[in-house]
């Protein structure tokens, strides 16, 4: 299996963490994988990003525009500019459904993107969808794993199961952190 993955998200959303989790999950479901975060200007409410690609035993870990087979987004506008920048056609978008409003949108210069917008976006482009954390439950702290469990859960994610998440979020964390997360995990998948 070869497959592009690019998370995006902005700064204090966990982006690095999902990204390990992700790398860690695979690795642990046996396939070759390598990543790589650009963070920019990551400081909180910055754009962060990460590169993933499964299968692909040379070559950089950047994903070319247009060339992402899966989008992971824990932001609207983030998942917006994902769909229209790396995500290749016919490909899969999965998003965490919240809003830290850039400062175009703040100064009223852009509308901010919603659920409808990125559906309409996603259908030209015969994008599957999957809207995460629209019920407002859950430790907003968390949203990165919940995005990734609901994504596994979903189909989003090719390769990988609760079992690979599990593993990683064992190696990644220790404490009440893990037992939270892993509470998280349980509940997803039942």
């Amino acid at each position: 299996m070869k497959c592009n993955i690019y998370l995006n998200g902005v700064g204090g959303q966990g982006i690095g963490v999902l990204s390990e989790l992700v790398i860690r999950a695979y690795d642990d479901a046996g396939f070759q994988v390598k990543g790589v975060d650009t963070h920019g200007l990551a400081q909180r409410g910055g754009s962060v990003e990460s590169h993933i690609r499964i299968g692909y035993p040379s070559g950089s870990p950047l994903i070319e525009a247009g060339k992402a087979d899966i989008v992971l987004s824990l932001e609207l506008t983030e998942a917006y500019r994902a769909l229209y920048g790396l995500l290749r056609d016919g490909g899969h978008l999965a998003y965490f459904d919240t809003l830290w409003q850039s400062l175009p949108v703040r100064l009223e210069a852009e509308k901010a993107p919603d659920a409808e917008m990125i559906g309409t976006a996603a259908a030209a482009r015969n994008v599957s969808v999957l809207r995460v954390g629209t019920d407002g439950s859950g430790d907003v702290r968390m949203q990165n794993i919940m995005l990734l469990a609901e994504s596994v859960k979903g189909g989003v994610l090719p390769g990988i199961a609760a079992g690979n998440i599990r593993s990683a979020l064992i190696q990644l964390f220790s404490g009440e952190v893990l037992e939270k997360n892993l509470g998280l995990l349980e509940s997803i998948f039942g």
